[in-house]
């Protein structure tokens, strides 16, 4: 049966590029370690999307809309809907004193940042620098072998996949539970400090809203532990040296 649109499911997928076989991604450490690019800091596990919003490129959120939950399918996906044809008028020469102190260190391979845009250096020299903003994998056709493991209809399961969609945390670690329409989640006490936590949590809240049925209200919950304290020593009183004094003798006389 058809996915609707707004469905979040779990996804298994491995990409390529068509023509020559190139690894693009992949959510099975079994792909990854045939392809050559397993990482084993990684956690391997099936990718949360919504289907046919623009969490993946178009050709696989259509291709998506079509699948139904257990069903393996290979597809090729065109440029167009993908990353787009190359676009010669993407390709810039740009004055190499532009670059400043580093002009001297670009070399043709290097990804560079102009005016917010990063492109990679295609040639050097004449005293220019020949920058391609095309994305690197413009005109190609991919391929993608994917599956739907799971459509998920339980709210917990919902929040919890939405939370891990913004933080990388072990599930494990977090507490989350929903009661008269207001979710209260417990985030580890180690992401308290995470760069960009605050628009994160904004994101939890507003996904929370949207996928999740009849919340009103997120909170969030902030516990700190205090830690054990040393047991002090008891002080002991300074000794102090008293001056031993000897009675004078009596002189003689």
């Amino acid at each position: 049966m058809p996915l609707e649109t707004g469905t979040l499911v779990l996804v298994n997928l491995t990409g390529r590029v068509k023509d020559t076989n190139e690894p693009l991604e992949t959510t099975l450490e079994e792909d990854a370690k045939t392809l050559g690019i397993y990482d084993p800091s990684r956690r391997y596990e099936p990718r949360l999307i919504s289907v046919g919003e623009g969490w993946v490129i178009q050709g696989l959120d259509e291709a998506l809309k079509q699948a139904s939950v257990g069903e393996k399918i290979s597809i090729d996906i065109p440029p167009e809907k993908a990353f787009g044809q190359r676009d010669a008028a993407k390709i810039k020469l740009i004055p190499l004193r532009r670059f400043g102190e580093k002009a001297r260190e670009i070399t043709v391979g290097d990804e560079v940042e102009v005016e917010g845009r990063v492109g990679v250096v295609r040639f050097v020299g004449s005293g220019r620098v020949q920058v391609d903003f095309n994305h690197r994998l413009a005109g190609k056709v991919l391929n993608y072998s994917i599956e739907v493991v799971k459509k998920l209809e339980e709210a917990s399961e919902k929040i919890l996949y939405l939370i891990r969609r913004w933080i990388n945390v072990d599930e494990k670690k977090i507490s989350a539970t929903i009661e008269d329409n207001v979710v209260k989640i417990k985030l580890p006490e180690e992401t308290y400090l995470l760069e960009g936590l605050q628009i994160s949590k904004r994101g939890i809240s507003k996904d929370i809203f949207k996928y999740v049925a009849g919340v009103e209200k997120v909170i969030f919950i902030e516990e700190y532990q205090a830690g054990k304290k040393k047991e002090e020593k008891p002080q002991q009183e300074p000794q102090i040296e008293r001056e031993k004094t000897e009675p004078q003798q009596e002189k003689g006389g």
